[in-house]
């Protein structure tokens, strides 16, 4: 009897359905020679500190460096410390038995890094021996599931992913844990978290803050002028900047004085804007920040829902491209996606003998290809996933569709001593853009202009003095800061780092978001409108580590580097490891070095006997122990910060603090209040209303 092990109930359940496991037991279903299981994710990770028996934050237990990592079943919140999750517990125990019962598994956990750690970790937790082989498919679909029984893989050849997987995970556990404890140490109060990936993209995002914020804003004139030949208007705009607006304007009643303009230089090109890739993973977490203001984990969870409903194919991918046998597919799926009315006008204008072919590159392809629809076309959906799915479909139109072509003129226009530019667009074949009016990028510049030659003179039918102001670097966007992640080794200032990191980035498609999710979570950036900004707890981390060898992206871009070699079977596992080690007791023995200065503090009184108060990690005490007046710090998934508890114990009322949570599992908004007596209550913002 064949054991399958899937990610999730809900895949599980497909699986068994196909190969014929219809009796549904307890945590699985047997049937037809089957049993099918499953995880839920993760259920087992790498031991914590205090399981090999190391308490507390302690400057003497650092670096903690296991001789070997144990795996432990999950672990769950409850109250002020983690406990096993029973459930978790249970599962594990009836995967053991399905395996002990079966002659061996079929793995078909999520085709890739993470769902290989999955499945090979349970193994190993299990001590199980039994023989396995590989479901590889970039799809859930009937066909896609039957192709692949039918063609398994052996379980040995994805022995490089799992240890690429491995190295990854042990990699964030000493480099966490070790520069996390060390920090917090160094600091003496509060919580502070570092990580492989979280620190260097805090760094880019405050670097990115403090240039904006220390950036010069400076004012500057410009002067316009309005044409009109042959009953077509336009503008030409001055070369010369001026500083201050009076002498703009003189120069402009000068030039209107002059009343014509001549051409010394007109060039016309013709060009072309390929169509576009299909999305990876972050391409499409940053066209939905864009286009629809998702953020880059809504996006992730309602492309993984998508593709558990079988719509669309494995979103976790980093490939824009497809191989050679897929693009036979192609036109099928294009055809069955005209059956979907949203599709239907976008699919009418694409020409069947006219297919752009650039997205197929066998040696581009990764462990999955560029993300597609599948033959399953939906007819209803929940409105997010209509216009993500929306959003992928037309990529794929997109890309199959021909380039589109442009006339670009560009002219110099002169009067007196002074030059005028023009640049106009004209749109001859629009190709792929007409798929989604997609012009926004240049539409400033589209527009008709009147025959010109060079020679010509031109009336000046208008004069117009333009202020504009110079503009600091751009604030993050969730899509900008994707890209900044996924690009981070082309923004190498050294040369040969930035040549021999090219287009390497920080995290994988599959993690990016979380990391940011983290940087929420931890109060270390903030949302503001669509700028991604630092808090106050944010920038003093950086401000301490920022030079440190934990926030270097060009180390975590370089680790990227050395996974991808093990996962190829170029770099050995034992050898990646012990650099790690080396590396986490530098980073730890930096830390610990640390000296903050930090702003020194009001004393805060005990609201019941008015005595000093301590401020420590989790709770605020009173410094008299007769009084014994306590507050914790953690309240409702929140951590009250310094400013929030000065608040308190001076106005007995701290601003609102958001996103609580309450024990229903719902988030709410309040104010905390203290009483006299010191007991805490909550009030609740009052709603306006319309």
């Amino acid at each position: 009897m064949k054991a399958i092990i899937a990610e999730k109930p809900s895949v599980a359940h497909e699986l068994a359905r196909i190969v014929g496991a219809t009796e549904k037991k307890e945590g699985y279903f047997i049937g037809n020679d089957f049993m099918v299981t499953w995880a839920f994710g993760h259920l087992v990770g790498l031991a914590m500190p205090e399981d090999y028996g190391i308490n507390g934050f302690n400057r003497e237990s650092l670096p903690i460096i296991p001789e070997s990592f144990r795996l432990i079943s999950r672990k769950v919140r409850s109250g002020k410390e983690y406990v096993f999750d029973q459930s978790a517990k249970r599962q594990l125990e009836i995967i053991g038995q399905v395996f002990e019962r079966s002659n061996g598994i079929i793995v078909a956990t999520d085709a890739g890094r993470e769902g290989e750690v999955i499945f090979r970790y349970i193994y190993e937790y299990l001590g199980c021996n039994k023989p396995f082989e590989r479901l590889w498919i970039s799809s859930l679909t009937e066909n896609a599931i039957i192709n692949g029984l039918s063609n398994l893989k052996i379980g040995s050849d994805f022995d490089g992913l799992y240890f690429a997987g491995r190295e990854r995970s042990q990699a964030d556990w000493l480099i966490g844990i070790n520069s996390t404890q060390a920090l917090t140490i160094a600091i003496g109060d509060g919580l502070y978290s570092l990580g492989r990936v979280q620190t260097p993209t805090l760094s880019l995002i405050c670097k990115r803050y403090h240039d904006h914020q220390s950036f010069e804003i400076k004012n500057y004139f410009q002067i316009q002028l309005e044409h009109q030949k042959e009953g077509t208007v336009f503008t030409t705009v001055s070369t010369d900047k001026w500083d201050e607006q009076a002498k703009a304007e003189a120069a402009a009643r000068t030039i209107e004085r002059a009343g014509t303009v001549s051409i010394i230089d007109i060039e016309q090109k013709s060009s072309s804007v390929q169509a576009p890739l299909l999305f990876d993973l972050t391409g499409l977490q940053k066209e939905a920040n864009k286009k629809l203001g998702f953020s880059a984990e809504k996006t992730l969870e309602i492309a993984q829902s998508l593709y558990e409903k079988k719509f669309i194919s494995y979103p976790r991918t980093g490939s824009k491209y497809i191989p050679e046998d897929v693009w036979a597919e192609i036109p099928a799926l294009i055809r069955a996606l005209g059956t979907r009315e949203a599709s239907k006008g976008a699919v009418d204008q694409i020409k069947w003998e006219r297919y752009n072919k650039h997205i197929v590159n066998d040696l581009k392809v990764t462990d999955h290809h560029g993300i597609l629809i599948t033959e399953n076309i939906p007819t209803m959906l929940a409105a997010h996933e209509n216009t993500l799915y929306d959003m992928i479909a037309n990529r794929l139109l997109e890309t199959v569709s021909p380039a589109c072509h442009r006339e670009i003129t560009t002219a110099v226009f002169s009067v007196l001593h002074y030059e005028f530019g023009l640049k106009a667009i004209k749109i001859t074949s629009p190709g792929w853009k007409s798929i989604n009016g997609n012009f926004e990028d240049e539409d400033e510049d589209i527009f008709d202009l009147p025959h010109l030659e060079k020679g010509n003179e031109i009336n000046i039918r208008g004069v117009k003095v333009l202020a504009k102001k110079t503009k600091p670097p751009a604030l993050f966007t969730e899509a900008e800061l994707l890209s900044a992640m996924e690009n981070v080794g082309n923004a190498m200032e050294d040369k040969e780092e930035r040549k021999v990191l090219k287009s390497i980035g920080i995290g994988t498609p599959a993690t990016r978001a979380a990391v940011i999710e983290t940087l929420f979570d931890r109060d270390y950036i903030r949302r503001e409108k669509k700028a991604i900004i630092p808090t106050e707890k944010g920038l003093l981390v950086y401000q301490i580590v920022g030079d440190k060898i934990i926030a270097n992206a060009n180390m975590t871009a370089q680790w990227e580097m050395s996974f991808e070699k093990i996962q190829n079977a170029e770099m050995s596992p034992a050898e990646f490891h012990l650099a790690l080690e080396e590396l986490t007791k530098k980073v730890t023995e930096e830390l610990l070095q640390v000296k903050v200065n930090v702003p020194r503090q009001e004393e805060l009184c005990c609201p019941k006997c008015k005595s000093k108060v301590f401020l420590r990690e989790k709770i605020v005490k009173c410094a008299n122990d007769e009084c014994g007046w306590m507050l914790f710090r953690y309240v409702c998934g929140i951590n009250l910060s310094y400013n929030q508890i000065e608040a308190l114990l001076n106005t007995n009322r701290t601003p609102l603090i958001r996103k609580m949570v309450g024990r229903s599992g719902k988030q709410f908004d309040a104010y905390i209040i203290m009483a006299k007596d010191g007991s805490t209550t909550f009030d609740f913002e009052k709603k306006k209303k319309r």
